[in-house]
């Protein structure tokens, strides 16, 4: 384990939100918060209402989220890489009576955004700016929008009743046509503190924790993290954007303790060069949860041997939360788990039979969590009884459990691809490809195929000054794969695109080829 020994701790460790160089005590977000929910009050923002956020990572976005949840009201976080008619359907589809968006993301909507929605436009702050390549004439504030700070210096704080608080409600991936707002009904106070059991089960957040978050607050399980971390009287700190010799530093000068993480950012972090990785202190963190995508072993092992068994990985999805927990001890054992069935939880495995199948044979997996408030999607009635079977439901992930009770994801469904009638999970053979040396990230997908209906095609990133060539990556992966698992398809490529967490954005690869062979997928 190469964490240094923390020799000398701060005087006084700052307790607040921090992102970047902009800091607020809890106070000072208190007081902000109730005059945001005062003027969403007399904007007409009521109990089961909603406002959009257009933001990336800023203190500003745990404030509106906070002050909407104070009236009852369901937060709604808009992913900035969105396209205007995607902006357009989400605004539409939840209803928002107010949406609250950095100046810069505003360019361009002016057409888009539904008559009657109030816009309120806030200045990204430093950290922003100096994180992503923003068009100066962008920053300034359109015409059809209303100055933020000006407006909230303005409100009076809000004084009414105390409401039960919703979650925020996000959007699922538009893969196969619209998103959908899982909307999730506000709790009941048994249920609030059986949730909050749960998840502090999971996250380690406990009362005056130190949280770092550097994913996207647009996203569910990073949304969640931050909200309930800014609430524990400790420190939360958000990072713009991902960067790897920034998180250890952030670590070592605001002495973090829970962070939530992606694994692409574990690769991130092994890729930098050793003494980068020996230069700053991590003995601070307790506890380093992860989710939302597959960690090849050999990286957790990586980091586990450099973090120590602080390693947490747990399996869910917006619609379920969390129905896994693995702790580094698990990782260890039983390599590429995501853990066993947590108390609280429900899995089933239902084969293509309708049937729920035994330990060991994959299927798609179904959940359910008792005790916590239900969901439904918005405006979509019908769309829950879709996934639902006898009060279980899946995100379409497909998996098995062992004889031991640990649980394996394949991939998902949808990414599953289907070449002559064999069934075969990109995940697995992603994960082989990041064991290659000058590999830096790959995605695998299916493409249309004449003859087999769909072949493998994989997209593979090199490492800065490396060479690959397709068929040494053929010759790697059929060291442990099945020749019919071997990508047909290998283009080299750099500058992928990628979501904020850096995963890359398979979707954007995959759709032209579907789209040449006027399909949809």
């Amino acid at each position: 384990m190469a964490n240094k020994t923390m020799t000398k701790a701060p005087l006084e460790l700052y307790r607040g939100v921090v992102c970047g160089g902009d800091r607020r005590t809890h106070e000072e977000i208190a007081l902000r918060v109730a005059r945001a929910a005062g003027g969403l009050s007399r904007l007409g923002v009521k109990q089961g209402g909603s406002v959009s956020i257009l933001m990336r990572n800023d203190i500003a976005f745990i404030e509106s989220s906070y002050a909407t949840m104070r009236l009852g009201a369901y937060a709604v976080p808009l992913n900035w890489h969105f396209q205007p008619e995607e902006i357009r359907y989400i605004l539409r589809d939840s209803e928002s009576s107010v949406l609250i968006a950095h100046t810069d993301l505003l360019h361009g909507l002016a057409d888009w955004i539904p008559p009657g929605i109030t816009v309120l436009s806030l200045a990204p702050p430093a950290s922003v700016t100096n994180s992503f390549t923003i068009d100066p004439n962008h920053l300034v504030r359109p015409a059809f929008a209303r100055d933020y700070e000006e407006w909230l210096v303005q409100q009076t704080p809000y004084q009414g009743p105390a409401l039960p608080q919703p979650q925020s409600m996000i959007y699922t991936s538009g893969t196969t046509g619209h998103p959908k707002g899982v909307r999730r009904e506000a709790p009941t106070s048994e249920q609030q503190a059986h949730s909050e059991r749960l998840r502090s089960t999971v996250s380690g957040l406990i009362d005056g924790a130190r949280a770092l978050m550097p994913g996207p607050l647009y996203h569910s399980a990073p949304n969640g993290f931050a909200l309930r971390a800014g609430r524990l009287g400790g420190a939360l700190v958000i990072m713009p954007r991902f960067e790897p010799e920034e998180f250890l530093a952030l670590v070592e000068r605001e002495r973090i303790e829970m962070t939530f993480m992606v694994p692409t950012m574990f690769i991130r972090l092994l890729k930098l060069p050793k003494d980068v990785q020996k230069k700053y202190d991590t003995s601070s963190l307790k506890r380093v949860v992860h989710a939302a995508a597959p960690c090849p072993p050999e990286v957790k092992r990586a980091m586990i041997e450099w973090w120590g068994p602080i390693i947490y990985e747990f399996y869910g999805s917006t619609e379920s939360g969390p129905v896994t927990l693995a702790t580094s001890e698990d990782a260890l054992k039983k390599p590429g788990t995501v853990g066993k069935v947590t108390p609280w939880a429900e899995l089933r495995f239902i084969g293509d039979d309708g049937r729920a199948l035994p330990p060991g044979q994959v299927g798609e997996i179904y959940s359910r969590i008792a005790g916590t408030a239900d969901f439904s999607y918005h405006n979509l009635p019908g769309k829950r009884e879709e996934i639902d079977r006898d009060g279980f439901v899946t995100s379409g992930d497909v998996g098995y459990i062992d004889e031991d009770g640990y649980v394996f994801l394949c991939d998902r469904k949808r990414d599953m691809v289907i070449s002559g009638g064999v069934n075969i999970y990109p995940a697995e053979i992603e994960a082989v490809l990041h064991s290659m040396k000058g590999v830096h990230d790959c995605a695998v997908f299916g493409i249309p195929d004449a003859e087999f209906g769909e072949s493998l095609m994989a997209v593979v990133e090199p490492v800065a000054g490396a060479t690959l060539e397709p068929t040494a990556i053929r010759d790697h992966l059929r060291v442990s794969l099945a020749g019919y698992k071997v990508p047909k398809h290998i283009e080299i490529r750099t500058g992928l695109p990628r979501e904020d967490s850096g995963k890359i954005f398979k979707r954007r690869l995959r759709d032209p080829y579907w789209a040449a062979a006027g399909r949809k997928i």
